[in-house]
């Protein structure tokens, strides 16, 4: 089936199977490999990509689902080589480890703190609850986000 969509700004439209994955559709069709696939349940979050504004998993969703949408994965969080207040937050704090989750939790909270800046910090805990990382312990991602917040507040965030 051709399906068309925007991803990180640029029009782009593929050749997929009705039951390929969004996840598959990007790693492998438009080799986006930032987006990590991991459970492939929808329960880790490693998947997340923002649709039209909205974080979702990208293995629980089909391609031919994202038809006529605007999707941003983690290559398009930065400006080339300019990285995002929240990834030079992250970078600040520590906020990872071996990275494998990073992707899936910097475009959940880029989505989440683009609709709620002013966001406390039991409402970033609770956003977070659905992205599993083995390795930080969440102190450090916590922290990076309450710092970028004050960027999403002034409208430094253009995506």
């Amino acid at each position: 089936m051709r399906t068309t969509f925007h991803v990180n700004q640029r029009a782009v439209s593929v050749d997929v199977s009705p039951r390929m994955t969004l996840g598959d559709c990007l790693r492998h069709e438009l080799k986006l490999t930032g987006t990590h696939i991991a459970c492939e349940h929808g329960v880790c979050g490693a998947c997340t990509v923002i649709v039209d504004g909205e974080a979702v998993r990208s293995c629980l969703t089909l391609a031919v689902q994202a038809d006529g949408t605007y999707i941003t994965t983690i290559e398009g969080l930065s400006d080339g080589e300019a990285l995002s207040p929240l990834q030079l937050a992250f970078r600040k704090h520590h906020a990872l480890q071996c990275g494998f989750c990073t992707p899936g939790i910097l475009t959940t909270l880029h989505a989440f703190l683009t609709h709620n800046p002013d966001a406390d910090e039991n409402a970033i805990r609770n956003v977070l609850s659905g992205n599993l990382c083995r390795c930080t312990g969440y102190v450090s991602i916590i922290a990076a986000a309450m710092e970028a917040r004050s960027a999403y507040r002034a409208g430094a965030i253009a995506r």
